[in-house]
């Protein structure tokens, strides 16, 4: 289908001027570059102009035309996916919704999709409120992004993923049709579940410009621990013995050795002694509203790791340490990328095969000649595989690459698991999507898709 795509003309940008004023309709080389990539590796698919609306019906009459002229659409957050979702493959239009940002109304729970993740935290926060889901990126991401996505992050063992915390959206389609896919309550059995369709459909459905969220109460204390092992495959088995013991960490995050000396290498301002005969880390949370209840919660922790090789935790005593050790944690990723070439794979299986995912992982990498650098939310059991270039030619790199990620899927298939936990499938895991669903699977999501752009001009090159 990419075959027909229409290729852009001058009288495209005419109509685009028309719809939006000139200085959000980009046509110059450098930005379409910085608009062609996100995090996803060194990958590069510049828009051939990037468009930037402030308002849904903005981005209903912009779809309406490119569904009529054949003209491919990607959608575009903050550029800081991992798999590649936001990255325009057949170039086309790049369509950012950076400039819909508003949160509209905090008491009714609705948000523009170009809100940043943390902005959003801070500000429900002031009104008591908690929203949940907070990716690793949350100070840089949007809302709308995590949607596409179905984002999870450290607290998502306790409070659920993006798609807990999502009632209604408003869509627009690939045909400039505007939709709400639900209901804004609790409760909704009306009906086919539109909006869970659309969460972590990574914008190949249709474009997200308004989402209902479902706000909590906000807890008030939070206790923070970091806790050394000898062994990274007993800090994982230990991560099952933890709920085993009837207890509910509020996050619970698992990192071995090499990111630990990446990461303390990369931030020159986070200091945690590490001895040296430590192999990984977990950084367990709980929280609550009564202190004393949640030391009772860390005193039966404390027992139950007190039966694997592991060494005193570290306990955080205040909110600048609490913020050093979770900054450790959330800059893993950068430490990574700035020491070499990497791969990513965001692995996810039930959470007591965790330590048998990640004996897989070394053995495939012991196989293959590669290192891998493994962290992520153990108590999710999602596992971010790093694998590491170093000094592997490129010859070496891209010919046994694809073969040592397949034998990690299938054993992560085997154990129960699926390929992505929270990244999606975007562009750079679409060869692998066989691994996981049976033909009839894929014909069936395939089927879906037609229903919504029968004209396959949203987010081509994704997914499927």
């Amino acid at each position: 289908m990419q075959e027909n795509f229409k290729n852009i003309e001058f009288q495209d940008i005419q109509f685009f001027n028309e719809i939006l004023d000139s200085s959000r309709v980009i046509v110059d080389e450098e930005t379409r570059k910085i608009y062609g990539s996100d995090e996803t590796e060194d990958l590069c698919f510049p828009p051939a102009v990037v468009l930037k609306p402030t308002s849904t019906a903005e981005v209903s009459a912009l779809l309406r035309y490119c569904n009529e002229n054949r003209i491919c659409v990607t959608p575009i957050g903050a550029k800081t996916g991992l798999s590649g979702g936001a990255l325009s493959i057949y170039g086309g239009v790049g369509l950012s919704l950076e400039k819909m940002n508003r949160i509209l109304e905090i008491d009714e729970k609705t948000t523009e999709p170009g809100v940043i993740t943390q902005v959003l935290q801070e500000a429900c926060a002031a009104k008591g409120w908690y929203y949940a889901p907070d990716p690793s990126s949350k100070g840089s991401c949007f809302i709308g992004g995590n949607i596409a996505e179905n984002a999870g992050g450290a607290h998502a063992v306790k409070y659920g993923v993006t798609k807990d915390f999502v009632l209604n959206l408003e869509v627009v389609l690939a045909n400039g049709d505007v939709i709400w896919t639900g209901a804004n309550t609790l409760k909704n059995s009306t009906g086919y579940n539109l909006t869970q369709l659309m969460v972590g459909s990574e914008g190949t459905l249709g474009v997200v410009t308004q989402a209902v969220l479902k706000l909590i109460p906000l807890p008030r204390h939070q206790m923070l621990m970091l806790v050394p092992f000898y062994q990274a495959e007993q800090a994982c088995q230990a991560v099952s013995a933890i709920f085993q013991a009837g207890l509910m960490p509020s996050a619970l995050e698992f990192m071995e050795r090499d990111a630990i000396d990446f990461v303390l290498q990369f931030l020159e301002d986070v200091v945690v002694p590490v001895e040296d005969k430590v192999q990984a880390h977990l950084l367990i949370e709980v929280d609550g509203n009564y202190p004393e209840a949640l030391m009772q919660d860390c005193e039966k922790m404390m027992d139950v790791l007190a039966q694997f090789d592991c060494g005193d935790p570290l306990f955080a005593e205040d909110e600048t340490q609490k913020n050093q050790l979770w900054k450790m944690r959330r800059k893993v990723a950068e430490a990574v990328k700035s020491h070499s070439v990497y791969k990513e794979e965001d692995t996810v299986v039930p959470r007591y095969q965790l330590p048998a995912l990640l004996k897989a992982v070394k053995d495939t990498g012991a196989k293959y000649g590669f290192r891998s650098i493994c962290y992520g939310h153990a108590g999710d059991g999602n596992l971010h595989v790093n694998i590491i270039k170093d000094e592997l030619t490129d010859e070496q790199w891209h010919g046994m690459l694809p073969q040592a990620i397949t034998e990690i899927f299938q054993k992560t298939v085997a154990l129960g698991g699926t390929l992505s936990g929270e990244h999606g499938i975007g562009y750079v895991q679409r060869p692998y999507m066989s691994l996981a669903f049976s033909n009839v699977e894929l014909a069936l999501m395939k089927s879906i898709k037609n229903v919504f752009d029968a004209n396959g001009i949203l987010n081509p090159g994704k997914v499927l």
